[in-house]
């Protein structure tokens, strides 16, 4: 078996142990950093929306040679103000494009900006040069309408994980969601990304994937407490840390299959195609992935240890686990041998009832080396 097998099977068994929920403080200190990054950008930078959202004019033309400094160049001559048209690179199956977005502008205005892109691009204007309006409504819909639709999502999360699972977990889920959409969009402020309809499904669609990783996790850990608060061999808090190093290798696996192909997405939009649609799509996806990974594991089901701490159940439990190891010699067992032998099996004390130790036979004394051959006693003959 390779190395990577064996630390796996060390997780899975308890063998192999990382302490992920004792250390919730450096994780919430990391999160707390990020998320302050975050707001930052979010208001040093603020958010880039683009035509969809803000309205205005959008001119596309049709060119190989024309650059994109050129054309930002022409527009602004034409249009004689301050205001900086934003021109994108577009390449796709039917040839190299610019896109020209500005301000809405007056038919007068874009019949000027459409001839000085003809003459600096050498292109013809009717043929090669559209030109379109977007009012801002239609991105007030879409607002509107992905707003409800994350509305009705985070309710049914809720009613969904409390009854298979219950609230606290819910909650933990809910911190771990707004944690990854709060980065995430942090991120999209302080690389500059225009936000689009592209960047929106992004958004929504890491959701789900955060939800997909953390809702693995709780199953484990669920599968693991159970039953746990009538026994004395660990505390919920050990349990919990438990699921999370079985199910570690599986969430890396799914986020390293899931992080590949996008990373090549954004690679391909943003430097080889320069489509805006599939870097806006991917970067969302990219950082939600990432991100969801790092929030199911350190954020949310520390959050559902520490809740679980506080009932009276669980505390009453972290007692008797403590005076268990107390009578036990004062040395506290990791949680690999707490939770399983050398095979994986449980150990045959672990799920007592009363919290008392197993007595074990006393060995006898040896009276001489083990494994000798009886002599046999000759009769003398008379």
């Amino acid at each position: 078996m390779s190395r990577i097998g064996d630390i796996a099977a060390g997780l899975y068994k308890g063998e192999v142990s990382f302490d992920f929920v004792g250390r919730w403080r450096q994780w919430y200190i990391i999160s707390a950093v990020l998320l302050v990054l975050s707001l930052s950008a979010l208001f040093v930078n603020s958010l880039q929306f683009g035509v969809e959202f803000e309205g205005g004019s959008v001119l596309t033309v049709s060119s190989e040679s024309c650059s994109v400094e050129e054309a930002r160049d022409a527009a602004a001559d034409a249009l004689g103000s301050e205001m900086v048209p934003i021109v994108t690179e577009l390449n796709s199956s039917s040839g190299r494009s610019l896109r020209i977005q500005t301000e809405a502008l007056t038919g007068t205005q874009t019949n000027d900006v459409t001839d000085a892109l003809a003459d600096v691009c050498g292109v013809t204007a009717a043929a090669d040069i559209s030109a379109q309006v977007i009012g801002p409504s239609w991105g007030e819909q879409i607002t509107q309408k992905a707003l409800t639709g994350l509305v009705v999502f985070l309710v049914a999360i809720v009613i969904y994980l409390s009854v298979m699972f219950e609230w606290r977990m819910a909650v933990g889920a809910l911190i771990a969601l707004f944690h990854d959409v709060f980065i995430t969009v942090g991120i999209y402020a302080l690389v500059g990304f225009e936000v689009t309809p592209a960047t929106v499904i992004g958004v929504l669609t890491i959701l789900g994937y955060s939800l997909y990783d953390t809702v693995v996790v709780f199953d484990k850990v669920k599968e693991n407490t159970k039953g746990l608060a009538g026994g004395s061999r660990m505390t919920y808090s050990e349990a919990a840390n438990l699921a999370v190093n079985q199910s570690l290798i599986r969430s890396i696996n799914t986020s390293v299959v899931g992080l590949l192909p996008v990373a090549a997405l954004l690679f391909v939009g943003a430097y080889v195609l320069g489509a805006g649609t599939l870097k806006d799509l991917a970067l969302a996806l990219f950082v939600g992935i990432a991100v969801g990974t790092y929030s199911s594991i350190f954020i949310a089901t520390p959050v559902v240890a520490q809740l679980k701490e506080r009932e009276p159940a669980m505390q009453a439990l972290s007692k008797r686990v403590a005076a268990r190891r107390v009578s036990r010699g004062g040395s506290a067992p990791t949680i690999a041998q707490s939770a399983a032998g050398s095979d994986g099996a449980p150990n045959a004390d672990a799920e007592g009832d009363t919290g008392s130790v197993a007595t074990q036979p006393k060995p006898r004394p040896s009276s001489g080396p083990r494994n000798q051959p009886k002599r046999s006693k000759k009769r003398k003959r008379k």
